[in-house]
């Protein structure tokens, strides 16, 4: 296992176990990034229900699957885009227009496109979700 881009590790497990047909999925090591990903996954219905479990070092989590997840995965390098910017990448990562997720780091928290594109700023894109 490598750890040099947790967040990937996490979507990459939960994309396998997704595939392999399994009910539930053990994410760890856990942080906040990874934490709030997986929130906005479930705020959106890809994901079921999930739990941080406090195992004395990182932590990990254990997340429910329901089925949904078509594909996921971090965006590496972390492009900057602008808030006029998002079409570009919704071509690039998501399968057609208004299906699925990107997933974007802004100075007001993370988010998914549609939120910032609401609110008019740019950010870093992490990941996308469909």
């Amino acid at each position: 296992m490598c750890l040099n881009d947790p967040l990937a590790d996490a979507l990459s497990n939960l994309k396998n176990h997704e595939r392999a047909g399994k009910l539930e999925c053990i994410i760890k090591p856990a942080s906040k990034l990874i934490g709030n990903v997986l929130k906005i996954m479930q705020d959106y219905g890809y994901i079921g229900e999930f739990e941080f479990i406090d195992d004395g070092k990182s932590g990990k989590f254990r997340v429910k699957l329901l089925g949904k997840l078509n594909d996921c995965g971090a965006i590496k390098p972390r492009f900057a885009v602008k808030k006029n910017g998002y079409e570009k990448f919704e071509k690039r990562y998501l399968p057609a227009s208004g299906y699925g997720i990107l997933i974007v780091s802004t100075n007001q928290g993370l988010m998914t496109h549609y939120e910032a594109k609401e609110k008019g700023i740019g950010g870093r894109l992490i990941a996308y979700v469909y």
